[in-house]
């Protein structure tokens, strides 16, 4: 029997900058078994992002459109339209960018690719006409669908109602993210935090994650714990005005603003607590990855209770005041760290698993 080529799956993606959906797809690129499947990428930005450069090395291929240059809806149909119709070679179409995915869904479909998968990786919309626009219409995305994905159960209903799903693991290295006290003891030396109490966020500077909210809690736990210290991590269009905000506060020496690294699993060790106040998530990769590492973690009740990972994980209401969730965190900061070892967040089992999966879904359209 002749052996069955590579299965090449084409990634629809905003661009591949370092953020969680992007960490997750490379998570799972990186330890997906490329002898049989094969990533490809469909980006939205004309410019270079932080991972193109290794999605190349690994034999990737990125295709460029300008949507999120431009904003032109017609030139966007018409660039979908002519993709689709220059590429028939991919079989199955991975979409996770949620605010256009009924749009290139239907396009995919038209244009004959058998497999399209709709992947829901948020539980929740912005709360403005935008917002309400993207709502409304990223709901069409099950219509045009084969195979619906989630990366939780909120997630799921959010985007696809009572429409059966399956639930895919934001999953991560395990052993990369392993509490090292050695590590602890260098990140927290090199960077001037050894008598600090040191709290972490990781998150784009967007409003879905909630920054101004972020900076009124530990401006209120500085005042509780005056050694303590805010390390941000990430960038985006709200950086500036957070940056403000600490100024205006006469918190600047305490907020350190990390920007985009590489080496993340690093610094959670040298963190004391993680705190994600976001508005709304669908699973949070960072969140996992705070848990495995053994930190204490602080999450906005918005975010699915399935992160609940470890028994250091505390969900609060964002009704509560900025005092009321730094008085909290003062009063649950103590913990001996360990790892945490979740297994079904295992990279390894779950590349694994995908993998599977693409290979089932083909099999199923040539049956």
């Amino acid at each position: 029997m002749e052996k069955r080529k590579k299965i090449r799956v084409l990634q629809i993606v905003p661009n591949m900058r370092s953020a969680g959906i992007e960490n997750f797809i490379m998570n799972l690129y990186r330890n997906i078994d490329l002898e049989k499947v094969q990533f490809d990428f469909l980006v939205h930005n004309k410019e270079k992002k932080d991972f193109d450069e290794e999605i190349e090395k690994m034999g990737g291929k990125i295709y460029r459109l300008s949507y999120k240059d431009d904003k032109n809806i017609f030139k966007y149909i018409r660039d979908l339209n002519r993709f689709f119709k220059e590429h028939k070679e991919y079989e199955i179409v991975h979409g996770q960018m949620q605010s256009m995915m009924p749009l290139y869904l239907y396009i995919a479909k038209k244009n004959g690719v058998p497999i399209r998968i709709a992947h829901a990786h948020n539980s929740h919309y912005e709360k403005s006409m935008k917002g309400i626009l993207l709502h409304f219409f990223s709901r069409f995305s099950k219509k045009y669908a084969t195979d619906l994905w989630a990366c939780s159960k909120n997630s799921g209903e959010y985007l696809f109602g009572k429409r059966k799903f399956e639930i895919i693991h934001n999953a991560i290295d395990m052993d990369k993210f392993q509490y090292n006290e050695e590590v602890r003891e260098k990140v927290r030396e090199k960077e001037g935090l050894k008598e600090k109490f040191v709290i972490g966020h990781i998150g784009r500077f967007e409003l879905q994650k909630n920054h101004e909210f972020l900076i009124d809690i530990f401006y209120e736990l500085q005042k509780l714990m005056p050694n303590a210290v805010l390390l941000c991590f990430g960038c985006g269009g709200r950086q500036e005005q957070i940056k403000e905000k600490v100024k205006r506060l006469h918190i600047e020496n305490k907020v350190y603003f990390k920007g985009v690294v590489s080496n993340t699993e690093e610094y959670y060790q040298g963190m004391d607590c993680f705190l994600l106040p976001s508005k709304y998530e669908g699973l949070p990769l960072v969140g996992v990855e705070a848990q495995v590492s053994g930190l204490p973690c602080f999450f906005s009740s918005t975010i699915t209770k399935e992160l609940e990972l470890s028994k250091t994980a505390y969900f609060l209401d964002l009704a509560l005041s900025p005092l009321e969730w730094a008085k909290f965190i003062q009063k649950n900061d103590k913990v001996i760290r360990k790892t945490n070892y979740i297994d079904s967040y295992d990279l390894c089992k779950e590349s694994r698993r995908i993998a599977k999966k693409y290979k089932e879904l083909i099999e199923r359209n040539e049956s």
